[in-house]
This record gives C-alpha cells, sequence and structure tokens, in this order.
C-alpha cells in the first residue's frame, strides 16, 4: 500500500459538495481529514459525510495549515479570496488545488504562481472541462498535428437564462466579474489548451449589463434581484496572440439567443477544423473533397455494457493525487491559468475603457 494523502478542505459549500468531495472520496489513495467554512454547520455536514472519523473542523483555515500532517489543501472559496488562502497554504507545506478562476486579479495569480515555485510544491487550478471525453480526444487530435496550425478559435460561454443567484456570485467585490470569469474563463482555458498558445498580444472586450436590470426575469434558478446584480450578464471578446492567431470569446449568463453552448470551443486550423457544438465534429478536405466526422466517444459498443462511468471531475482528482505521486506537472499548471487570468483582466480592462489593450 502506497502513501496515503490527507486532504483538507476550504471551503463547504456547492463546488466542494458537487465536485471536489464526491471524486476524492472515491480514489483510495486519499482521506479527506479537515474541514473549513466560515459557516460552522456546513463544514460540520462536509465532514459527517465525506471526513474520516474525527475529522477536524473549524471556521479559520489557519487552524488547518498548523497540521502538519495534510499533505493537500483543496481552495473552494469565493475569488476574492483564492490568491490569500493558497499562498498561505503552500507556505505552510501544502500542495495546493485552488478551483477557478486562478484569482480574482492577475496580480494575485502571478503571487500564486509565484509561490508554488519558491516553495517547491504543487499548485493546480480546477478547470475540470478539459477532463472531459471530448476534450481529451480533441486535444490528442491537435497535439498530433491533425488540424495544422490553430489560426482562429472560438470560446463559446453561452447561457440563455442561467444566472447563478445563490452565494456570491452576483457580488464584484467578491467575484471580480460575472459570466466572463465564471464561465467565460473554463471556455478560455479549453481553447489555449487545445491550440498549446499562451503569448497574447492584444485583446478587445465589451461587457453589457442589460438584461440585468429586469425585474421578475425568467432564470434557471428563479428571478435574480437587479438591486445585487452588480456584475455584467454578457461579455464578449477579440484576442490576437502574438503568432496572429485569433480568438473570439463569448459569455454570458442572460443573452437573448438559441445557440447555447458552455464549456466548448469551436478550431480552425491549415489542415482541419473542429467544434464542441454537437458532439465532437472534425472537419476538412480529402481527396478534393470535403469531409465531416462525428467522434463515437460512448465506451460500450456491446449489448447490456456501456464502459466505464469515471466522470470529469473524477479524471481530475485522480490525476491531481498522481502529479503529487508521481512529482509530475499537473494537467493545468499555475503558467496556463496565470495567462487565462492576464486575458480576463485585460479584457475587463478593454471593456471599462473602451480601448484595446496590449500586453508587453
Amino acid at each position: 500500500m502506497g502513501k496515503v494523502y490527507r486532504v483538507g478542505i476550504i471551503g463547504c459549500g456547492g463546488i466542494a459538495n458537487g465536485k471536489h468531495l464526491p471524486s476524492l472520496s472515491k480514489l483510495n489513495n486519499v482521506e479527506l481529514v479537515a474541514f473549513c467554512d466560515i459557516v460552522q454547520e456546513r463544514a460540520e455536514q462536509a465532514a459527517g459525510k465525506y471526513g474520516i472519523e474525527g475529522a477536524q473542523v473549524t471556521t479559520d483555515y489557519k487552524e488547518l495549515l498548523k497540521d502538519n500532517t495534510i499533505d493537500i489543501i483543496h481552495v473552494l472559496t469565493p475569488n476574492d479570496s483564492h490568491a490569500e488562502i493558497s499562498i498561505a497554504s503552500l507556505e505552510a507545506g501544502k500542495h495546493v488545488m485552488c478551483e477557478k478562476p486562478m484569482a480574482k486579479t492577475a496580480a494575485d495569480a502571478k503571487r500564486m504562481m509565484e509561490t508554488a515555485k519558491r516553495t517547491g510544491k504543487k499548485l493546480t487550478i480546477g478547470y475540470n472541462n478539459r477532463f472531459r471525453n471530448d476534450s481529451q480526444y480533441l486535444k490528442e487530435l491537435c497535439d498530433a498535428g491533425e488540424l495544422g496550425h490553430i489560426y482562429f478559435a472560438k470560446a463559446h460561454a453561452v447561457r440563455r437564462r442561467a444566472v447563478p443567484t445563490w452565494g456570491v456570485f452576483l457580488d464584484e467585490e467578491k467575484q471580480g466579474g460575472g459570466p466572463l470569469i465564471d464561465i467565460g474563463t473554463h471556455a478560455l482555458d479549453l481553447t489555449l489548451w487545445m491550440m498549446d498558445n499562451y503569448k497574447p498580444k492584444v485583446v478587445l472586450g465589451t461587457t453589457y449589463h442589460e438584461l440585468a436590470k429586469r425585474e421578475n426575469a425568467a432564470n434557471a434558478w428563479g428571478p435574480w434581484d437587479p438591486k445585487k446584480f452588480t456584475v455584467e450578464d454578457s461579455a464578449f471578446g477579440m484576442i490576437v496572440m502574438e503568432n496572429g492567431a485569433t480568438i473570439m470569446l463569448e459569455s454570458s449568463w442572460a443573452l437573448n439567443t438559441l445557440e447555447v453552448d458552455e464549456a466548448k470551443c469551436t478550431l480552425s486550423g491549415t489542415e482541419g477544423g473542429a467544434d464542441m457544438k454537437n458532439g465532437l465534429r472534425i472537419n476538412g478536405e480529402k481527396f478534393s473533397r470535403l469531409y465531416t466526422k462525428d467522434i463515437e466517444l460512448s465506451s460500450g459498443g456491446v449489448a447490456f455494457y456501456e464502459g466505464g462511468k469515471e466522470e470529469a471531475p473524477d479524471v481530475e482528482m485522480r490525476k491531481w493525487i498522481e502529479a503529487i505521486e508521481n512529482d509530475t506537472d499537473p494537467v493545468v499548471t499555475p503558467e496556463q491559468a496565470f495567462v487565462v487570468s492576464q486575458i480576463l483582466e485585460a479584457l475587463y480592462e478593454s471593456a471599462r475603457t473602451g480601448k484595446a489593450v496590449y500586453f508587453d
């Protein structure tokens, strides 16, 4: 039996219970030993459901960091505290998985990245959409050069009416923004990763606060309070990379559109193209004819068997622990996530000033 990794959870809300805790609890070499939340009852409930017997429960994350037996910390708090808690955890000798986005600001994201380098501890960010079946297959295609040089892409994060009305999602001070930093960040991460291109040159962005003003609006989680809706309801941008490649980013929580896609990308290269809009489709030209291929991603194929059921978050957590165990880079590196934060911040700045933002 190899090492069993002792994990502490800071933030026991929706993302902890919906993703991290169920997936971590499936791993034989992980023990969930400590739980922290500003609401003690939430920490107690998470500990009762997922923790080992006698798991620590606290409302002060610094108490967890004093425990030298904890190997790994998962930071699952609002965006404005990601950097503070992640940096403290790294300096306390813990490996850290922080939920997306990396931080509220690019400067904070940079401090996190630099602390990980200085301490020698591993840091990763929770971009779980990389671990879906379609994403993994498309990444293999891209890395094998099947699409050639990818010079145009679209990052899709569009909801028609699905504004998260709980927690602090509508609070600009806590979150740093709305759909762009919440779900646009997933689509942008996925697109940059497929292109393996992390050198932005210039961005132009726009944000809108239009449907947010509406009373009694149709919404997946019930009407929002316009007075509390202090972030954008939609944001769009154009990103030009140093090598000339262009990315169009679209993100919204509420938009009058029937084209709804979230955490997906469209890629156009010199040898072929791909999109995730209706399953994974590859397109190109062969023998002077155009073709479209639908990729079959189910692992079944025989009667009464549908194949394995490992979901993206399960893969994400497994590969994260394997990176620590094998001392390899995590799938999502802090350097990659930092560039995502840089671009998001530049898009917001461009929207505020009405001017393009250039990178040094």
